[in-house]
């Protein structure tokens, strides 16, 4: 699979390299209260790197390095739990001194991947509810909350929805 070309980043698929940038993100206590926590082991975070690849190459899931035009390591973010009508994406996180666009061009990308290379006609996710920029962000796409339990809301984003937000934030695409 070739790299996701945005206006000012890329996303290219996570390498068992990127293991100790993606292990020194996950870290970041501030950035991952809303993720699933990991373990502070460079050689368990290879190992599921390898696993993940395994994944990638029978196309369940995807994990991307989000990169500045000259190689710049800004994020991550994954798309995974194919269903048949729906991706999902999530552990979305952008390094402090990112670009301010990084974030918004960074979801535009993975809904290009989703909607375009995919071809899904919806898009499935949940937040937590106490992350709160990150719950305004995905209700400002015009993805709808369908459930919620104690921890998580959980969205829905039809193809149609980010139609029209794209044309609104085209600028951030090529």
């Amino acid at each position: 699979m070739k790299t996701i070309q945005g206006k000012n980043i890329n996303l290219r698929l996570a390498e068992v390299k990127d293991a100790e940038f993606i292990l020194k993100l996950r870290m970041q206590t501030h950035k991952t209260q809303f993720l699933n926590q990991v373990e502070n082991n460079l050689e368990k975070q290879r190992a599921w790197l390898k696993s993940y690849k395994q994944k990638e190459r029978v196309g369940l899931e995807y994990y991307f390095v989000i990169e500045s035009k000259h190689g710049v390591q800004l994020g991550l973010v994954r798309v995974y739990d194919l269903l048949s009508d729906s991706f999902c994406w999530g552990s979305w996180l952008i390094k402090d001194n990112a670009p301010i666009t990084t974030a918004i061009e960074s979801a535009l990308l993975v809904y290009e991947f989703g909607f375009g290379e995919l071809s899904y006609k919806k898009s499935h996710f949940d937040v937590r509810k106490g992350n709160e920029r990150v719950v305004a962000f995905h209700k400002r796409f015009g993805a709808q909350v369908i459930n919620e339990d104690e921890l998580n809301l959980y969205f829905h984003y039809p193809l149609k929805n980010y139609l029209k937000i794209k044309q609104k934030y085209r600028r951030y695409l090529n």
